[in-house]
């Protein structure tokens, strides 16, 4: 696995239940900015079985699997399932976006 894709997915760890993430903001906190693609397809290549990606969503809060297949039904129910509401397609990035401790981010990026 490349370092990238480890840091991504070690973040994406730690994003708790009831809260999303944006595909940019999991680049920004990896120490990627501007590589929310990337994220994107690290999310699609690598074995996130026991990850949270459900929580991932674009920085308008929609679901980005494409509309009405079975992993856009299944990340809206994983969504729903944690209390996320979830209106058509989008979720409400203000009410619930991850917004990390950052002083805690430096401690954990540090070891």
């Amino acid at each position: 696995m490349s370092p990238h894709a480890n840091a991504v997915l070690t973040l994406l760890a730690l994003v708790p239940r009831g809260k999303v993430v944006s595909y940019g903001q999991l680049a920004d906190l990896a120490g990627l900015p501007g590589r929310a693609r990337l994220v994107g397809r690290i999310l699609r290549t690598q074995d996130t079985g026991a990850l949270p990606w459900h929580r991932v969503v674009a920085a308008s809060g929609r679901i980005s699997l494409p509309k009405g297949s079975e992993g856009w039904h299944e990340q809206r129910h994983r969504l729903q399932q944690e209390g996320i509401l979830v209106k058509g397609d989008r979720v409400s990035m203000k009410q619930h976006q991850w917004q990390p401790d950052l002083a805690a981010m430096l401690i954990w990026m540090e070891r």
